[in-house]
């Protein structure tokens, strides 16, 4: 929490300074075009200043009060974990490549942050590309800093795979689940179906040549949830249980449902283009996010995992997130 807040406090700095800069301009500027420019800067310039000041002070007073909690707290989300599970989308061969970057991006900005990433599942296909990916990730406020990663990318780009030179859209889809504390989800045994399976991913001999790897599906939903990062049928099995009440308890926050039985669907959507919350457009060197109608550019230090600031503007700005 205190690296987070830190980093808002930084980028603050950066954006007064700019401001500071701006401010003599508009004195001296004569073209009105120009000025027009400066004065909409500014403009959004103090917005985000503002932004940033409110999330400082509310997360200053979240961090007091997770200091004094009891070990008997009754907080349902434990904020420091954040398990990410990737899928290739819209776009064949394309789209699993672009889901490996997606899953590459996330493994280097925790690298980045010194957070500690555990591998649950890995799926590949033929061109090195992913069709499933599941890691967690764990470090101070990972799962608060994360959670808007969730939704539809959209990358456009000429594929490596594209010998005319055309350009491509692709999709992945992101989920972001949190670990559960003190929660209870009513899952009936006859509601899941369970798969045992070999897996083509890393984690040694044993992973490869026995069935280990488990899939379990909720019928009632249709969410899916796999694991293979241990060696055993009973461990995995454990751990996607694990995982399959958080990914249920994530779908019903975000439906507004207090009843499993009332949950219509899993909660990464269809990977359709138009449920798209954010394009990576190469071509343009450029990233954006479409909840908050904001652009990055430098796409190649954000593909590295460069995107500290990218997360800490989603976390602090008001939008809907449902």
């Amino acid at each position: 929490m205190d690296e987070i807040i830190n980093n808002l406090e930084h980028e603050k700095e950066v954006l007064q300074k700019r401001a500071s800069e701006i401010n003599p301009l508009l004195s001296q500027e004569k073209d009105q075009q120009m000025l027009k420019l400066y004065q909409e800067e500014l403009s959004s310039l103090y917005k985000q200043i503002k932004d940033i000041s409110n999330s400082i002070g509310s997360l200053k007073g979240e961090y007091a009060e997770e200091e004094s909690e009891s070990e008997n707290s009754q907080e349902t989300i434990n904020q420091n974990v954040a398990t990410i599970e990737i899928r290739s989308g819209t776009g064949g061969d394309e789209a699993g490549l672009f889901a490996h970057d997606l899953y590459r991006m996330y493994i280097r900005f925790a690298e980045r942050m010194n957070w500690r990433v555990e591998e649950l599942f890995y799926s590949d296909n033929e061109v090195g590309g992913i069709k499933t990916a599941i890691f967690s990730i764990r470090g101070l406020g990972a799962y608060r800093l994360l959670a808007n990663e969730a939704g539809v990318h959209r990358v456009q780009r000429v594929p490596k795979t594209e010998s005319a030179g055309r350009i491509h859209t692709s999709t992945a889809t992101v989920a972001v689940l949190p670990e559960l504390k003190n929660v209870n989800i009513d899952i009936k045994p006859e509601d899941v179906k369970m798969d045992f399976f070999r897996s083509g991913g890393s984690g040694g001999q044993n992973v490869n040549k026995v069935s280990t790897s488990v899939r379990l599906t909720h019928v009632p939903t249709g969410v899916v949830v796999e694991c293979q990062e241990e060696r055993t049928q009973g461990k995995n099995r454990a751990k996607a249980m694990t995982m399959l009440e958080s990914k249920l308890f994530t779908s019903m926050q975000e439906q507004r449902v207090q009843k499993l039985a009332d949950l219509r669907l899993s909660s990464i959507g269809t990977g359709e283009r138009h449920e798209k919350i954010r394009t990576y457009n190469f071509p343009q060197s450029r990233v954006t996010d479409h909840r908050i109608k904001q652009s990055w550019h430098n796409l190649e230090a954000i593909m590295d995992g460069d995107i500290k600031s990218m997360l800490t503007t989603l976390m602090t700005t008001e939008f809907d997130k449902a």
